[in-house]
């Protein structure tokens, strides 16, 4: 949406595809999540994001991008799917699907992907880790009232998934590879999580790996040999990552390694002609170096690289 705001004022005519809803990365976020940051941090369009508290939560931050939409008038198609990308700079031919099966094509001069990351999560690789009571994704508590529970992960969402649970009656169990909790987890959140640990209220199986999943629980494994944790539910919070496949379909080359695309900082285009690029996926594998908080400027370097141009869409 910044990208398509930044266009818009360079002159140009653009065009935003979703395969899910507006914003479909925040809509799945837990339901009652507060963002770490300020409102004016996620501001795009230089319009003020008004919250009743301290801190934006879910819901204002939806309402808030709705408004944006709005405001701007973006021409926006939800629900369709990329499923491929012809032509050159200057002429392309999108190709997507929609929800319905419908086939749409789309010409562009210059495409801009800003996918994120949270679709795809960071699988384990393990058996029954597709079974239907494991979930890669967090949304409310109230099913696992006096249900065991078992949380995988030590960073900020795991933390809160825990805490929630907790606070609602589960019994949560929590189990982190590492033998400590990750740097990264919310200053308000860091006490409250070292607290019920400390306190054995939510039970933590540090330097542990999950080893099988089974439908009535988890079996990890330590130094110390398995252990089988029951759970009515389990949740993997282990990450996310950008679609590489994709951006690798379009033509970018990605580093071996890190996965982060070959690209002009200052303009944000990639190795392949009139493709941009903006948001985590310029990050690989380090999707922590990118949020909205300065991803919502890729837009504005975009949109001057392009303003110079012929091109009519983007």
């Amino acid at each position: 949406m910044a990208c398509a705001i930044e266009a818009t004022r360079a002159g140009l005519k653009p065009l935003v595809i979703d395969k899910g809803a507006i914003c479909n990365s925040l809509y799945h976020y837990p339901v009652n999540m507060v963002f770490f940051t300020t409102p004016e941090l996620l501001e795009i369009g230089d319009l003020p994001l008004v919250c009743a508290a301290e801190k934006p939560t879910r819901m204002e931050a939806l309402k808030y991008y709705r408004k944006v939409a709005e405001h701007f008038r973006l021409e926006i198609r939800l629900y369709e799917q990329v499923t491929g990308l012809e032509g050159y700079d200057g002429n392309f031919v999108l190709s997507t699907i929609g929800e319905e099966g419908v086939v749409n094509t789309y010409h562009a001069s210059k495409i801009a992907i800003a996918t994120g990351y949270y679709d795809l999560p960071n699988e384990l690789g393990i058996a029954g880790e597709n079974l239907p009571h494991v979930s890669h994704y967090y949304t409310e508590p109230h099913a696992y009232w006096n249900q065991d529970v078992v949380v995988v992960g030590g960073k900020n969402s795991a933390a809160e998934a825990a805490l929630d649970l907790w606070r609602n009656g589960a019994r949560v169990t929590m189990v982190h590879r590492d033998g400590e909790l990750g740097a990264t987890i919310k200053y308000w959140v860091r006490p409250d999580i070292e607290n019920r640990v400390k306190a054995g209220q939510i039970p933590m199986h540090f330097n542990c790996i999950v080893k099988e999943i089974t439908s009535e629980g988890v079996v990890i494994e330590s130094a110390k040999g398995n252990k089988f944790l029951p759970a009515k539910q389990i949740f993997l919070m282990t990450g996310y990552h950008p679609d590489f496949e994709f951006i690798e379909s379009l033509g970018v080359k990605l580093d071996p390694v890190t996965k982060k695309p070959q690209m002009n900082t200052e303009t944000h285009e990639s190795n392949v002609a009139g493709v941009y690029l903006a948001g985590v996926v310029i990050g690989g594998r380090h999707t922590s170096e990118i949020f909205i908080e300065n991803g919502r400027f890729h837009g504005k370097q975009i949109a001057v690289a392009l303003a110079g141009g012929r091109a009519q869409a983007v």
